[in-house]
């Protein structure tokens, strides 16, 4: 247990030595309004957390935090536009992307919404001119294929929208996204377009980006081979998402298809930005702004609903429950929707580049855990994989589960397939939840008609522990608006932990030794003489690495 020396973190460290001997499933049995009392609807959301090992005396000491970390007036401070990114002196204000109205935020005595509902219409009059086919390439074909060129949340949220609407996809458009430097990435992708009908969106804030720059090199390399070397086709198939106009336009981009976002648009929360120039793109700029609504709806709940019945602040401290006080080191996340499969992807770096941090805002090691380790994949493929481990393994590990009760498929066996993933669904809570107790592993092997002694054998091993924390999202249908809920309510989970472990959630140095050092790497690999500037590994890394690749 590392928790924080606080007489509300004290507090709850007495409530785990009670809950240490807690059943869940007894709980149940005792209190037929458990589920009423630990539920939460939002439209056409419900966030069920009664399968997690709480009472109500219990979640009262859990709220304690929140109030003592005056929590409202941080949150109010964010949206407000205070710089609360303190090491970068930045505002962090990704929610007012996605306003709904135009009450003015401002930065630095400037009210921002006007210019972002400016390039929200830019955005809105490109993707449309791009559908409509006014917006053509060099040889007049019509665009068919989107390749979005970015890295870390210049990739993973937009890559995880465009997959997660599928099934809103612009009839005609078919989208990529590289990212790694790898270049297998890139040349993959290249083998399957057609540079004539291809759109290039190169996303880099300050168009700098190492990985970014050499796989948009080599894509407009490409690019002019194939059209033989037409400078001007640069400018017809390629825009940049970018605050450096003069690297843009010295790349041979045209000023008038640069989209910009600002410094208090932090990567992993710029999908909402022009960043989101892909999706809109991809799945039409009406859906775009559908997905913008939904993460506003998010918003409000979140600014107005009391801590008791608000869903990121709930979710917060279950996880702030597990992770600090049962020791709980990770935390796995189960969409049983295909289309959600890069979500949990997209939660890693939200949740692990936020708050994987051991200083706190005062400069001092933390003396408390932080982030969890945030992993996961699509049911029911998780089923047959790494469920065992959380079934039956020696680890805690909380899980949010999260499924659509509708499908947005209607070919003829789609309800079929739906009710088995669903009946999957309800299933794997439950069993978490309850286990199996030797009475009725021992009754299932009776039936089997095996001898005693088979049994005794095997028993041990049919038994599960049960009493394993879920939560459960059930959310009526995937749609763009019910997807911009979803992100925007773990953006928030995030930001609540942040303010509870009293760490900066907004900034990343951890990101950035690797860089350096690659950047004083990067020339000695280009020459022929030994390395000896590292230590015995880091050298004879490089040197081994030098030889063989002659």
């Amino acid at each position: 247990m590392k928790i924080k020396l606080s007489q509300e973190w004290l507090n709850i460290s007495r409530q785990y030595e009670a809950a240490k001997n807690i059943s869940m499933k007894s709980l149940f049995e005792k209190d037929q309004n458990r589920f009423e009392n630990f539920s939460i609807r939002l439209e056409n959301i419900l966030f069920d957390f009664s399968k997690n090992i709480i009472t109500s005396d219990i979640f009262s000491t859990l709220l304690e935090l929140p109030k003592a970390a005056k929590l409202k007036d941080k949150i109010d401070a964010m949206f407000d536009g205070e710089k609360i990114n303190f090491t970068e002196n930045r505002a962090v204000l990704h929610t007012a992307l996605r306003q709904q109205n135009s009450s003015p935020i401002y930065v630095d005595g400037e009210n921002i919404i006007p210019k972002i509902k400016s390039e929200l219409a830019k955005m809105q009059l490109f993707a449309d001119s791009i559908h409509n086919g006014i917006f053509r390439g060099i040889t007049n074909k019509k665009i068919t294929d989107i390749v979005n060129i970015g890295i870390g949340g210049s990739d993973l949220g937009p890559a995880m929208v465009v997959e997660a609407l599928h099934d809103y996809a612009v009839e005609g458009i078919t989208s990529h996204f590289v990212s790694n430097v790898d270049d297998t990435d890139i040349l993959n992708v290249l083998k399957r377009i057609n540079p004539e009908t291809t759109l290039f969106v190169v996303a880099s804030k300050t168009f700098t980006t190492q990985e970014t720059l050499l796989n948009a090199m080599t894509a407009k390399e490409w690019l002019l081979a194939k059209l033989g070397n037409d400078t001007g086709a640069v400018a017809k198939h390629f825009v940049a998402l970018s605050t450096n106009i003069d690297a843009c336009a010295a790349f041979g981009i045209d000023v008038e298809n640069i989209f910009q976002f600002w410094d208090w648009v932090g990567g992993r929360y710029s999908l909402w930005s022009a960043i989101g120039l892909s999706i809109a793109l991809s799945v039409s700029y009406n859906n775009f702004s559908e997905l913008l609504q939904g993460a506003f709806a998010m918003d409000e709940h979140f600014r107005t609903a009391p801590f008791d019945r608000n869903i990121p602040v709930v979710m917060a401290l279950l996880g702030i429950w597990y992770n600090n006080f049962f020791d709980a080191r990770s935390h796995c996340v189960v969409p049983y929707e295909q289309n959600l499969s890069k979500f949990p992807a997209f939660l890693q770096q939200l949740d692990m580049e936020s708050n994987g941090k051991s200083i706190d805002i005062y400069g001092e090691i933390l003396s408390c855990s932080s982030a969890p380790i945030v992993w996961g994949a699509a049911g029911t493929n998780a089923q047959h994989s790494f469920f065992q481990l959380i079934h039956q393994g020696t680890q805690m590990i909380p899980a949010d589960f999260i499924a659509f009760a509708k499908t947005n498929r209607n070919e003829n066996r789609a309800n079929i397939h739906h009710d088995i993933l669903l009946s999957n669904f309800f299933a794997q809570t439950e069993a978490l939840m309850k286990g199996k107790t030797p009475d009725e592993a021992r009754k299932e092997l009776v039936k089997q008609n095996l001898s005693e002694d088979e049994i005794n054998r095997l028993l041990p091993h049919k038994v599960f522990a049960g009493n394993k924390p879920t939560n459960t999202l059930l959310i009526k249908e995937l749609t763009p608006k019910t997807l911009g809920n979803l992100i925007a309510l773990y953006e928030h989970k995030v930001f609540v932990q942040g303010c509870l472990w009293e760490i900066n959630s907004f900034d990343q140095w951890g990101v950035e030794l690797g860089k350096q050092l690659a950047k004083k790497i990067l020339p000695e690999l280009e020459t022929a003489s030994k390395i000896n500037s590292h230590d015995s590994s880091t050298n004879e890394l490089i040197n081994l690495y030098k030889l063989w690749k002659l």
